[in-house]
């Protein structure tokens, strides 16, 4: 066992334990907060991959600009320190029904990967760089990038309406 191993693992578990702490923590903030934790242990990861460009995006964007954003949208709310009552309804229910039946399913697709890693070769090499990320974007995903950045066009301007109502 060597230190990458025991760095991915720790990263792991401290993603998986902060992941834990956003859907468990009381206060909207603390959620947050514990959500920009997951993000930096996730990029932590990405480093451990040799990903040093999703990594930094990862940092930049998600824990940058959309947890402010997050942040924002909590403040504006005012939601306050807790969260209403947690009462038993039907869709919690169906929530974790859907949350377990998720988690079975991505079980057996672990459990049906095989032991061995796959031999790369030259694809290693360009592997998270910024040449291979955007000839990937802008080719095969240009159409789900161009719908995310309009789904994110719609997201401010509902959100400038909302505050517009309040102010």
């Amino acid at each position: 066992m060597n230190i990458e191993q025991v760095l991915f693992g720790a990263f792991a578990f401290l993603t998986l334990l902060s992941a834990g702490l956003v859907i468990f923590a009381r206060s909207p903030i603390s959620s947050a907060m514990a959500l920009v934790s997951t993000f930096f242990f996730l990029a932590g990861i990405y480093v451990l991959l040799w990903a040093h460009t999703v990594a930094a995006l990862q940092v930049l964007v998600y824990a940058g600009a959309i947890m402010v954003l997050f942040l924002f949208v909590i403040m504006l709310l005012n939601l306050g320190d807790e969260l209403p009552g947690s009462r038993l309804t039907f869709s919690r229910i169906l929530g974790g029904g859907a949350a377990a039946g998720l988690f079975a399913v991505l079980a057996l697709a672990i459990a049906r990967v095989p032991g061995r890693v796959a031999d790369l070769g030259t694809q290693q090499e360009s592997f998270g760089t910024l040449k291979a990320i955007g000839a990937s974007i802008f080719t095969t995903w240009l159409l789900p990038f161009e719908a995310v950045s309009l789904l994110l066009l719609v997201a401010m301007v509902g959100a400038v309406v909302v505050a517009k109502s309040r102010i």
